[in-house]
């Protein structure tokens, strides 16, 4: 039988020079994407951090993990909205349980 909703986490990294109001709107537009496809159960801002290689010549980025429960096909969805985003840095989503 098929998955109904799985556990995922998405640790994205937003470049810094958005400014805290463009950094707050990108966290609220990912929230939002998760509260109409899913269940969010956990938002953590870890703020602005060293990266441990210089990314599009930026030392720095801003750090969000997101847990949530979504349906399977909605990660997809949610990484290709985020690599078209301009100020997304980088982004990787996981399952946390099988």
């Amino acid at each position: 039988m098929a998955k109904i909703t799985g556990k995922y986490e998405v640790l994205y990294i937003i470049d810094p020079a958005q400014g805290e109001e463009g950094i707050a709107a990108l966290v609220e537009k990912f929230k939002a994407m998760v509260e109409a496809e899913g269940t969010l159960t956990n938002i953590d801002e870890w703020g602005k951090r060293r990266l441990a290689y210089p990314i599009n010549d930026l030392p720095e980025g801003y750090y969000v993990l997101m847990n949530y429960e979504s349906k399977p096909d909605f990660p997809a969805e949610l990484e290709r909205v985020m690599k078209i985003t301009d100020g997304v840095l980088r982004s990787l989503t996981t399952v946390t349980e099988a």
